[in-house]
């Protein structure tokens, strides 16, 4: 069914409750630095309870790399209340140090500097900190210390009724996991737009070429800053979150099996490169296997597929027992415009172009197409703002402006059914458009202006804004949970991890052994 055919038939139908009942989740990561604008080097704080098994606050690859993680809500008023509040309890438990509020680093001296997270002495937990250092000798601590928000989003059960209905079709996993699967085919075809919207990082501190080879026409600010003239967001370039090595794994999305498939054989297939690294040397591991993949996490990708895993499941084969649950939109720098790193206009955009991706028409994705794509994204990552880029894609070769244009008539229409909320997210895009013709009004944009701006006279922007926002969200009080509900979270996690340290046996190189032969059984469908 296309685009127009579903519009009118959810128009029709008694639709727009279910429409407004999408579940939402962030992660935000964010890194601990001192005063003096350097990579905080303390550990995690005990008063936050263990990062091993909080609900809401964790660590990400190093120690001082915070993860703040919100629950399913169905408002977005409530999840950014939910953020707030973790935001507010972190800096009340981290002291003088501060939050950088952007995805490229603080100034980074030393890669020793960079602690590993650490999630105490269970096997479980030790795998995780094992993990991290395989990430270490694979691609560098320094392009771990860089952060981004993670977008997790499904739509409710009611409007899978009303579209299976629509469809002919039995409202089942494999149905929805089929219908996911369209939505992310189109996000990869339209992933470019997000950090042409969003991106945040076309300036970084200086300090952190000195540990990356990317070679990219940088320029020199004041204060020890550089940039790439046109870039939207070097974060999701080959200075940040990519593996050149896994370019060859012609992943592809065009069905639940095939995805599950080329992400296992990614897993379990032997890296000549990484294999000189070794992979233990007696009890002192160096990472997890020598494979292209140590896990399925380290897949990296702009959007992902995801069902929550039983005990003892990996991402993969949680998909195959369940199909897919939800996606997770990996693609959004940190907004520095936000004390919270995202703010609702973003997650109303987000709702309007997944669920575009979603009603579209979505046609198979050919290896070669699927490669188009992510040099469209590429394009628009190092050259987003140029004046009349040009992307190239399977209805030929079109202006950004153009593309975007098109685009955002389709998202008015979807915002129309939006009932008490279409005002909302009608506003949203009314905001974003007029970036479509004028480049400089992006995030990257603005960002580049503002640091440009400040060099002139001398001042930091991103310790401006840690400050700034520390100052705003301790002067307010705490709007969802209480400090008591924090407070037994963190003895919870504490409680829980000294409790599964305590249930262990075994050898750790026992454990990993049994984790890797279980990662390789198929599960069947429920």
């Amino acid at each position: 069914m296309n685009l127009a055919s579903r519009l009118v038939q959810l128009q029709q139908s008694d639709a727009q409750a279910a429409l407004l009942k999408m579940n939402r989740g962030l992660e935000r990561e964010t890194l601990r630095i001192t005063q003096e604008g350097a990579l905080a080097t303390t550990m995690h704080p005990r008063s936050l309870g263990a990062t091993f098994k909080h609900p809401l606050i964790t660590t990400d690859y190093a120690e001082a790399l915070l993860e703040f993680i919100t629950p399913v809500a169905t408002s977005i008023d409530i999840t950014l209340a939910q953020l707030r509040d973790v935001h507010r309890v972190a800096y009340q438990a981290i002291g003088d140090e501060l939050l950088w509020p952007l995805s490229m680093p603080c100034y980074l001296n030393d890669p020793k500097d960079i602690r590993l997270a650490y999630f105490g002495t269970a096997h479980a937990g030790r795998m995780k900190t094992v993990y991290r250092q395989g990430l270490t000798h694979r691609y560098g601590a320094v392009m771990q210390t860089i952060a981004g928000v993670h977008f997790n989003w499904s739509i409710s059960d009611e409007l899978w009724a009303i579209l299976a209905r629509q469809d002919g079709c039995v409202d089942s996993s494999d149905y929805r996991s089929e219908k996911y699967f369209g939505l992310l085919r189109n996000f990869k075809r339209f992933a470019w737009v997000i950090p042409y919207l969003f991106g945040a990082s076309p300036v970084l501190c200086k300090s952190f070429l000195k540990h990356s080879f990317a070679n990219l026409d940088f320029h020199e600010l004041p204060n020890g800053m550089v940039y790439v003239p046109h870039a939207t967001s070097l974060r999701m370039s080959d200075l940040g979150y990519t593996n050149k090595e896994q370019a060859d794994l012609k992943i592809t999305y065009n069905s639940l099996d095939d995805y599950v498939t080329g992400l296992r054989r990614a897993v379990f297939t032997r890296s000549e490169q990484f294999a000189e690294i070794g992979i233990r040397d007696g009890d002192t591991w160096h990472q997890l296997n020598a494979n292209i993949l140590q896990i399925e996490n380290e897949f990296y990708s702009p959007i992902r597929p995801k069902r929550v895993a039983e005990k003892g499941e990996t991402p993969t084969q949680a998909l195959e027992r369940g199909g897919v649950q939800y996606i997770e939109v990996r693609a959004l720098d940190v907004n520095p415009f936000s004390p919270v790193g995202i703010n609702a206009e973003q997650m109303r955009f987000l709702d309007l172009f997944l669920l575009y991706c979603l009603f579209s028409e979505s046609p198979a994705l050919s290896l070669e197409c699927q490669q188009a794509t992510e040099r469209n994204l590429t394009k628009i990552v190092l050259r987003g703002r140029e004046a009349g880029l040009t992307l190239t894609d399977e209805l030929g070769e079109h202006t950004v402006a153009d593309r975007l244009t098109d685009l955002f008539s389709d998202l008015e229409r979807i915002a129309t059914l939006m009932g008490g909320e279409a005002e909302f997210y009608t506003r949203a895009l009314d905001e974003l458009k007029p970036s479509i013709a004028e480049p400089e009004l992006t995030y990257s944009g603005k960002v580049l202006a503002t640091y440009a701006e400040a060099s002139k006279l001398f001042r930091q922007v991103g310790m401006e804004l840690a400050v700034q926002y520390r100052d705003e969200l301790l002067a307010s009080e705490l709007e969802y949970y209480s400090a008591a509900q924090f407070q037994q979270m963190a003895a919870d996690s504490l409680a829980a991890q000294a409790a599964e340290e305590a249930a262990d046996t075994g050898t750790f190189a026992d454990f990993i052994a049994d984790y890797f032969t279980q990662a390789q059984a198929k599960k069947k469908r429920a």
